[in-house]
């Protein structure tokens, strides 16, 4: 709750106490979280050797988001050796108990199976198998995996290629708040491509994805995109965003 702003102000460090509590106790989801918060430096020091104690704790107990993470820690050497045999040992891991979910039909562990395909992490990479996980999540309203398959769709990359599904992803994504697909929406509606040209509609979502991890990239094709439009419909379409913002507890930037 403390962690997402979830009915309570958000607040990391409340965050971080809540799951030290739960971790110390051997809650494998708590330890996973408390790894995620030292991973970022949310709430606590940035410290990956910290980061990697309580992912291990979490990933011996089964727990395959933690698994993958530990993986990534392996991978990359941080807060751990460098070791890619460990960091192969980890994926695998994750890959049976992702795959184990998602076979129940859980939309996260699809999703989390198909960034495995994706990367080949765990599993050979293959992008047929991603996209077909990927669909599985999104059909279930997944916004990431909605995001990444438009993204697929776009490119041509283990579907075929259809600027109308890239579309159809993007927005379902994009309304569910996903600033990447947001942005890629923006953009197609920025250059005419796939949709008609609306720079109303670009700026729109330009406006949203600025707020988010594209951040600065977006900001610059929104102010671009801005110098097309009216003060009238400058004025409209900030409201429409203000209002998006308020109904979903964000800021513009």
């Amino acid at each position: 709750m403390y962690e997402f702003g979830k009915g309570v102000p958000q607040d990391y460090a409340q965050a971080a106490a809540w799951y030290r509590k739960a971790a110390e106790q051997g809650d494998a989801d708590a330890q996973d979280s408390l790894g995620g918060l030292y991973y970022v430096g949310d709430g606590v020091p940035q410290d990956y050797a910290q980061a990697a104690l309580w992912y291990r704790k979490a990933a011996e107990q089964g727990d395959a988001d933690a698994q993958k993470n530990l993986g990534d820690l392996y991978s990359d050497g941080a807060g751990v050796p460098q070791d890619h045999v460990q960091a192969a040992t980890w994926y695998r891991q994750a890959a049976t108990w992702y795959r184990k979910a998602a076979e129940r039909g859980d939309a996260f562990a699809q999703r989390m199976l198909g960034d495995l395909y994706a990367s080949g992490k765990g599993v050979p990479q293959d992008s047929t198998q991603a996209a077909l996980w990927y669909r599985k999540a999104a059909d279930q309203g997944n916004a990431r995996a909605q995001s990444i398959l438009g993204h697929m769709y776009s490119d041509g990359e283990g579907v075929t290629q259809d600027n109308t599904q890239a579309v159809f992803w993007y927005r379902k994504a994009a309304e569910q708040g996903d600033d990447y697909a947001q942005f890629h929406l923006g953009h197609l509606y920025d250059k005419g491509r796939s949709i008609p040209q609306d720079y109303a509609e670009a700026y729109f979502w330009l406006v949203l994805a600025a707020a988010g991890t594209p951040g600065e990239i977006a900001a610059e094709e929104r102010d671009e995109v801005a110098s097309h439009l009216t003060p009238a419909d400058l004025s409209r379409e900030q409201e429409r965003a203000r209002k998006w913002f308020e109904a979903h507890q964000a800021k513009p930037q």
